[in-house]
């Protein structure tokens, strides 16, 4: 393997080119017209131009990418996450022309990509699964059976779904055919499949992972777990690794349960199986991505393992370097992911210039981004600019490193969830460890810690201002005063 192609844009783009440039091997960057001059594209060996901005005309354009990989002599393509990651139909492309995939088998991707199929699939190798039903359901009178069989509440689920899409929370039967139309129709709208399936709702609710890996030798490991329990809209904005909550007893218990399925669909690659904790610390099975995840850096940081390097190493038939007795947890790691949002206005995406941006440093502090200062962030793609990922030695000197590194990052020009995620870390549930996935819905409303934090931000900006026109009232002995100007500060609204 001499020439990898990255049929991705960003922050996984450039992780991928570093990992590539340690094992002396040429990267090919793609690229849109929004990410001409981005990072990626200049740290690459070689770039080909894919189409315009939007991911349909360019980053989900396969045909062009496999042409462009026959024309640059490319062995073999890393899909990063999202776009093509997990898409069967790409994958039998690729291997129909010669060309690697740095990821798991197309029969692989189709069994876990539905969940349906997925349930199926791992429900004979003893792996715990959530009450409800692992088949289609069309009939509305026979899903409210199932339902009310279950027991109130329950999840409409859509069988290709992921994201959130295509779900939907019952509380009462009232509700329920309404709701099981309404996931019906976007799942359809989503992923052109319209079919569901019924789940117990599972009351506080932990998002516990396991990281997992497989060669094509027989030989599978998993590198422990990744709490990512801290989610807005079904989407990670803290994760953790380890977890507060697991013993070694329910870490074993819950890496053998991921490696069962991986045995159950043949998994080879890296992989993260997902489940969720109740709060009876019982587990159960959700899904299965056939991909790298975002938020693999904090397990790299715990086990000093190079995930990206291992996915090509399997992908040219090695064996896994280390065995299962050889991994180990050594501290803790957080990150914490920078999106261009505004979490006190609903997480609204922001765009605009980037008119300062500059990194938290140090030994134990490591930035994965997309952007430079002076760049513009396009409204065509994910609006994540960075992972924040940082380490320490155990978890409390984890997050305060954390916490140090967030007030060492300097971002200007549009709203981030920086300050988010200092809430999430200094809110005594998370400092615990006793929270689940409701921690925004529960806490972010009525924070006080939050509005503290504003209240302390219009109280320095006011004295800054006060003190900025008092100065210049003796220097030009003008003829205004500074309550004036605080006045009209608290009426704009700022404070």
């Amino acid at each position: 393997m001499e020439k990898v192609l990255i049929a991705n844009r960003g922050e996984i783009a450039r992780r991928v080119i570093r990992s590539l440039k340690k094992m002396n091997i040429k990267s090919v960057a793609v690229y849109s017209d929004a990410d001409e001059n981005a990072p990626h594209v200049k740290e690459a060996d070689e770039a080909v131009y894919l189409g315009a901005s939007p991911s349909s005309e360019s980053y989900l354009r396969q045909d062009k990418i496999i042409e462009s990989c026959k024309a640059l002599n490319v062995d073999a393509v890393h899909p990063g996450y999202g776009f093509l990651s997990e898409n069967a139909d790409f994958a039998r492309k690729l291997k129909a022309a010669g060309i690697i995939l740095i990821g798991p088998s197309p029969e692989s991707m189709e069994v876990m990509g539905d969940k349906l199929k997925a349930k199926q699939a791992v429900k004979d190798f003893g792996v715990p699964l959530v009450p409800g039903v692992d088949e289609a359901i069309t009939d509305v009178k026979a899903a409210k059976a199932i339902a009310k069989d279950i027991g109130y509440p329950v999840l409409i689920k859509a069988s290709a779904g992921g994201g959130g899409k295509g779900m939907r929370l019952v509380h009462e039967e009232e509700e329920f055919e309404e709701q099981m139309q309404m996931a019906q129709n976007e799942a359809m709208s989503s992923f052109s499949d319209d079919a569901v399936f019924i789940e117990k709702f599972v009351t506080k609710p932990r998002h516990i992972e396991i990281q997992v890996f497989a060669d094509n030798h027989g030989n599978m490991v998993h590198l422990f777990e990744r709490e990512c329990s801290v989610q807005r809209r079904h989407q990670k904005v803290v994760e953790e690794a380890p977890s507060a909550v697991l013993t070694p007893k329910m870490r074993d218990e819950m890496g053998a349960a991921a490696l069962a399925v991986c045995k159950s669909c043949n998994y080879s690659g890296a992989g993260t199986v997902e489940f969720l904790l109740d709060a009876s610390l019982d587990f159960y099975f959700l899904e299965m991505n056939t991909r790298l995840q975002v938020e693999h850096p904090v397990t790299e940081k715990i086990s000093g393992v190079d995930l990206v390097e291992w996915q090509i190493r399997v992908a040219r038939g090695e064996k896994l370097p280390l065995k299962q007795e050889d991994l180990a947890i050594h501290g803790h790691a957080i990150e914490v992911r920078v999106y261009a949002e505004d979490a006190r206005n609903g997480f609204t995406p922001d765009i605009g210039l980037l008119n300062r941006y500059r990194r938290p440093t140090g030994p134990n502090v490591r930035v994965d981004d997309a952007f430079e200062e002076g760049m513009e962030i396009p409204i065509y793609y994910d609006p994540m600019l960075a992972k924040l990922v940082v380490w320490g030695i155990d978890r409390q000197t984890c997050i305060e490193n954390t916490i140090q590194a967030i007030d060492n990052y300097q971002i200007s020009g549009v709203s981030t969830t920086l300050d988010f995620g200092k809430f999430v870390l200094q809110h005594p549930s998370f400092r615990s460890g006793d929270f689940d996935t409701n921690f925004i819905q529960k806490y972010l409303p009525d924070s006080s810690i939050l509005h503290q934090e504003l209240k302390e931000e219009g109280e320095a900006l006011e004295a800054a201002v006060e003190q900025i026109w008092n100065r210049e009232i003796e220097l030009k002995n003008r003829d205004f005063s500074s309550r004036a100007i605080t006045s009209s500060w608290k009426k704009s609204g700022n404070k």
